[in-house]
């Protein structure tokens, strides 16, 4: 479980730069995914190795300032709540404003330790300009340039010092999270799950900090469910902000195994959604999508096979993911849709031998070998799993460097289609023999 740092304050100082900088640094070395990014606010770092979760809550909030007035006081009271470390960001060529000093005197209050970040300084005059923001009371101003990355350095040596220590909760049982935006479902589905169940074994609450872990046994399987509904809810969070039901996400999806994703097959798959999803996939958990709600939602002989079309086009590449029509009202296939989650489970964790591995599929690259480039011929030798909890491939050839996105799709199709990964995401990474 990484830490979460939240980047605050007002419109235009700079936040989404800086967080692209701090993402893309991670997205050159750590992730050789591609189309990671498609939702730009939340994003996973890396600092002299250690790795942390970075939320830009610009991102999430829209309008004109008097709007934003509103909305700022609840994204820096959100981000204080949820992240282990804040850095607020300030604009040295328009100096301290209210709206700046709003933001601060919340920070004031806060046992979580603040980085106020001053930026724009990108020469000896700002540098000097930046000391006024002593004022703040914020104590030490770190004076950085988003836009070249300097002064970023010292800020991140001091921030990773005050990150908790990465906890790996190993819990002896797989645990699946339930998430998706709010009033979709999630409550009523795990309550139709639970309630007339009397295979509950105990609550166990508080184990990831405020959600609730309900064990649960059904067809001899035991795993820890994880409510994100019923989590705390604030009376000052209006229920439809974007960012607070991401938050909530981000928390429960680090923590599990296998994510139970529900939509409401009324309000279809939409852009929040889509970054529940894309956040699960870049974390390497195993995916169910659950369409709640079928019930109310009129229906012809297609109805199925066109909804499934639409959400299998928003999540491209990563199409192999199982999706069942539910309803929690009528319990109408809850039970499938936990049977599915254990299927994924056991696909994410399956080992393959290296010797079937090789038997399998190095006949079809031989047939199908990676296109020639600049005249250069690449031939994959050998391929092996690696021991990681979730599946990743090393395939060694002799120009790691010159085998192609497309190319690596095709491996992993073929992966998928000799060994059954349904709901998981797989890595497949090009080594030098």
């Amino acid at each position: 479980m990484s830490a979460i740092v939240a980047i605050v304050g007002r419109p235009n100082v700079g936040k989404s730069t800086f967080f692209n900088r701090l993402i893309q640094r991670r997205e050159a070395i750590v992730d050789a995914v591609s189309g990671v990014t498609r939702d730009r606010h939340y994003g996973k770092s890396d600092w002299n190795g250690r790795e942390f979760t970075v939320i830009d809550t610009g991102g999430y909030v829209l309008g004109s300032d008097d709007v934003f007035e509103k909305e700022i006081d609840k994204q820096v009271e959100l981000a204080i709540g949820e992240a282990d470390a804040v850095i607020f960001m300030v604009d040295v060529e328009t100096g301290i404003t209210g709206m700046d000093e709003d933001v601060a005197k919340l920070l004031r209050k806060v046992e979580k330790p603040v980085f106020l970040a001053v930026n724009k300084v990108d020469n000896t005059q700002r540098l000097q300009d930046a000391v006024e923001f002593y004022s703040l009371g914020l104590g030490e101003y770190y004076p950085i340039s988003s836009i070249n990355g300097s002064g970023s350095g010292e800020l991140l040596d001091d921030l990773i010092k005050v990150l908790p220590e990465k906890i790996e909760e190993k819990s002896e049982l797989p645990r699946f999270a339930v998430v998706g935006r709010p009033n979709a479902g999630k409550s009523s589905f795990i309550n139709a799950l639970i309630g007339e169940d009397r295979y509950i074994v105990t609550d166990i609450a508080g184990t990831t900090r405020d959600s609730i872990d309900t064990r649960y046994n059904r067809f001899g399987f035991e795993f820890n469910l994880v409510d994100t509904a019923g989590i705390r809810k604030k009376s000052k969070v209006r229920e439809d902000l974007e960012f607070y039901s991401v938050m909530r996400s981000i928390r429960a999806i680090e923590h599990c195994d296998v994510c139970i994703l529900l939509l409401d097959a009324t309000r279809g798959f939409d852009g929040q959604v889509e970054n529940i999803f894309w956040l699960a996939q870049r974390n390497n958990k195993g995916i169910v999508i659950l369409v709640n709600k079928w019930d109310l939602v009129e229906k012809d002989t297609q109805s199925v096979k066109q909804y499934t079309k639409a959400i299998k086009q928003a999540i491209e590449p990563f199409t192999d993911v199982p999706i069942v029509f539910i309803s929690a009202l009528t319990k109408q296939r809850i039970y499938k849709a936990i049977e599915t989650a254990v299927e994924v489970y056991k696909n994410r964790s399956k080992r393959i031998p290296t010797r079937k591995l090789n038997d399998v599929l190095l006949p079809i690259i031989e047939q199908t070998p990676p296109p020639a480039y600049k005249g250069k011929y690449v031939k994959i030798k050998y391929i092996t799993q690696l021991p990681t909890p979730y599946p990743q491939f090393a395939f060694f050839c002799n120009l790691p460097q010159y085998v192609r996105d497309p190319y690596k799709r095709f491996l992993e199709n073929k992966l998928r289609e000799h060994f059954d990964f349904t709901g998981v995401p797989v890595t497949i990474f090009m080594r030098k023999k």
